[in-house]
């Protein structure tokens, strides 16, 4: 990339932040679009939009957020709206462990243990790729992976706000690229399936019909994220000076014999929790398994338990470091690092409460649900080729994510709509499910609605004092258009070689009968 091509974007960048600062502050800017969705609720609430909601097969409505006896369930409900919103639990469950573990510094000699055995360019890469698999353990990347690419930057002596956006465009831009299977391939297929069959009934989907896909696009977005994290973004933040809190970080000296004793006893520890763990769950009538036997279903309790195991697993090796090493000497040090641990939290939760709020009023609503619907329409309407309206699906599925964050809900609105469609052209279910789930990943990290985006930048705070929405938008917004783009290219390139997209997948579709 050429100076001046190179200028050109970072002015772009440094526009991006400038305006994304501007806005206002997340809290307020959740209780503006609260307003918003109230207000466009009883403007379009009376209007028929011809539009079948594609979860009932009955005539979708706008539900006046206005009304009386939605403002009294509105406000009968507040409570278990954050009490119950998912993000919230997950969050402070892990940073509880978390924090123990940072406490007594167990993290801090681990990253320095990992930093004297990698070599500093590889850093980059080796976050992604852990941001990437980390989509095995549910959200943990969130509250896990992008702190501690923070850490790991700032401890090898680069700008920390670069190894967050690496772990972040990992985590969240790169969702749907893994070659480590997860709960969210049997969960879409199932979505998949189910739209499939309201043309043909007697279809099936492997639960694992992306995979190679999604194996290989691993390799593609650590690639993309490598080069735009180094060439990038990491030079546009050398503006952005330290000046946060910065005196509990890792630095790079070298572990004394007493911290490289205790590391070994905690990393012992872990071996031993997981072997305990490997054991408790390889036997066929394991309590981990769902009643099928499976233990990577959603119904697993080792699946819904994927958050409590990560605060054991910092937990555990926390406490055994600590002890070991002197800085945890009684129960009051032990409850001391998880209270030092919330207290830092309590910017997010009260973001998360107005979030919360939202995202309530914006489902009952129905306004996402016309918004997604509508759009699908449109591209079918247009009657395009098969490359391009494959194009068109994810390019408009990227759009509809930045308004309705959840996976398995979005795909459960366009897949009885999209689906059928693209059968009806000869284009498989495969191949419109890979294509939802570029969309889908691509533009998480660009949306201040995704639940988990204000933590981000709780994290980069950490930092830098004055970062906010703009600052992270335009640090990930070159992830965003460059995976959104090269990403397409690749699944058409794919697919005109033919190469398979997963267990049991095609790409064309011709009815059994």
């Amino acid at each position: 990339m050429d100076n001046a091509s190179t200028s050109v974007m970072q002015r772009i960048l440094n526009k991006v932040e400038i305006w994304g600062n501007k806005l206002p502050d997340p809290a307020a800017l959740f209780i503006s679009l609260l307003a918003i969705v109230w207000v466009l609720s009883w403007a379009l609430s009376g209007i028929d939009f011809n539009v079948i909601d594609p979860r009932s097969g009955q005539d979708l409505v706008i539900n006046n957020q206005l009304a009386g006896d939605a403002m009294t369930q509105f406000f009968s409900s507040i409570v278990t709206n954050f009490s119950h919103f998912h993000p919230v639990g997950v969050v402070l469950v892990a940073m509880l462990g978390i924090g123990v573990a940072e406490y007594s510094g167990f993290i801090n000699a681990g990253l320095r243990a990992l930093l004297s055995v990698t070599a500093k360019w590889l850093l980059t890469p080796m976050i992604i790729l852990i941001g990437i698999v980390s989509h095995s353990a549910v959200d943990a990347g969130y509250v896990l992976v992008i702190p501690l690419g923070g850490v790991i930057f700032y401890a090898a002596g680069r700008h920390p706000l670069a190894g967050i956006a690496a772990a972040f465009a990992g985590v969240s831009g790169g969702f749907s690229a893994n070659f480590v299977p997860s709960a969210l391939d049997p969960m879409l297929q199932g979505i998949s399936q189910a739209g499939a069959q309201l043309l043909d009934p007697t279809i099936t989907l492997n639960p694992l019909n992306n995979y190679f896909f999604t194996t290989v696009s691993s390799i593609l977005i650590t690639g993309l994220g490598w080069f735009i994290t180094d060439k990038i973004v990491e030079p546009k933040l050398q503006a952005n000076k330290l000046d946060g809190d910065l005196s509990d970080l890792p630095t790079m000296d070298p572990l004394t014999d007493k911290e490289r004793k205790a590391l070994r006893f905690a990393l012992a520890s872990i071996v031993a929790s997981f072997v305990v763990l490997f054991v408790t769950a390889s036997y066929e009538t394991s309590p981990w398994r769902a009643e099928d036997g499976s233990l990577t279903s959603f119904t697993a309790p080792l699946m819904k338990s994927i958050v409590p195991l990560i605060f054991l697993l910092f937990l555990i090796p926390g406490l055994v470091y600590g002890v070991a090493i002197g800085s945890i000497k009684n129960s009051k040090q032990f409850i001391e690092g998880m209270s030092k641990a919330m207290s830092g939290m309590g910017y997010y939760l009260v973001i998360m409460f107005f979030i919360a709020q939202f995202i309530y009023a914006f489902g009952q609503s129905n306004l996402g649900i016309l918004l997604a619907v509508k759009g699908a329409g449109f591209l079918k309407a247009l009657a395009l080729p098969g490359g391009v309206t494959i194009a068109g699906i994810i390019f408009l599925t990227g759009f509809i994510n930045l308004f309705v964050g959840s996976a398995s809900a979005k795909w459960a609105l366009l897949a009885p709509i999209f689906i059928p469609m693209l059968m009806q052209l000869g284009i498989s279910p495969d191949l419109a499910q890979a294509a939802y789930r570029i969309g889908d990943s691509s533009t998480n990290i660009i949306t201040p609605l995704m639940p988990y985006f204000p933590l981000v930048v709780v994290f980069c705070q950490r930092y830098v004092k004055n970062a906010g929405i703009g600052t992270l938008t335009a640090m990930m917004l070159p992830f965003s258009v460059c995976f959104l783009i090269a990403w397409t290219l690749f699944l058409l390139a794919y697919w005109g070689l033919d190469i398979p997209l997963g267990i049991q997948a095609s790409y064309d579709y011709a009815p059994s009968n």
